[in-house]
């Protein structure tokens, strides 16, 4: 059975409009106004908001992944091979002759993967923010479909390279068109400006994150005090 991920995240309550003329939730401002006793509740919509959003995507994605036999974890990992694959073959790269057991060469780049760039695990893991192991099961999953494949790296005999094949290239192509469309559907009335300050605010908290991580990772200064 082919793995469909499918989103437990409730939609959004009943919207409303405030005195400015901007969207609320009455359902998160009710919970929040309860949570603060009264107080500010404007960061916590915010937040609320901001992930009320990201699955409304999500949504979208899970449901046009539907049938094709990837969650939408899946396709990120593909849509990456896609692009290291991409630069791989826009980029100039040493090439070396390999044999494998059966006695039959190719020409191996020194970027990566056989006749193509690819990634590790751990990179993968990073450009998505998700642990190692969870990339690990998600190139599993497009393994078994004949969408990736893992290959010896060539700079690092213990490690190993994940690439994108001609079907899952196949894959992206058949479904980048349908895509397009729902992403325009779910932004529809927003303007050029609006979308480029979306993506702005969005990354915003994404810096302010990093920041704080950075701060709590911050090895502690040993008690000196008497």
């Amino acid at each position: 059975m082919k793995y469909v991920h499918k989103s437990e995240e409730p939609a959004a309550g009943p919207l409303d409009r405030d005195a400015e003329g901007r969207l609320y939730d009455t359902r998160v401002r009710a919970a929040m106004t309860g949570f603060t006793r009264g107080g500010d509740t404007l960061a916590l919509e915010a937040a609320a908001a901001a992930r009320s959003a990201f699955h409304a995507v999500e949504r979208l994605r899970t449901h046009g992944t539907q049938g094709r036999g990837l969650s939408s974890g899946a396709l990120d990992v593909l849509i990456r091979l896609n692009a290291a694959g991409e630069a791989g073959a826009a980029t100039p790269t040493d090439t070396a002759d390999t044999t494998d057991t059966t006695g039959t060469t190719e020409m191996t780049s020194t970027s990566g993967a056989v006749g193509t760039s690819g990634l590790t695990v751990g990179e993968l893991a990073r450009a998505g923010g998700v642990s190692s192991r969870n990339v690990t099961g998600l190139v599993d999953t497009l393994e078994r479909e004949g969408l990736a494949r893992r290959l010896p790296d060539p700079r690092d005999r213990r490690a190993v390279l994940v690439a994108i094949t001609p079907d899952g290239r196949a894959w992206l192509d058949a479904f980048r068109a349908p895509t397009e469309r729902a992403m325009a559907a779910v932004f529809h009335g927003f303007s050029p400006d609006e979308l480029a300050q979306l993506r702005h605010l969005c990354l915003r908290l994404v810096e302010n994150q990093q920041r704080i991580e950075q701060y709590l990772d911050r090895p502690q200064q040993p008690d000196t005090k008497p």
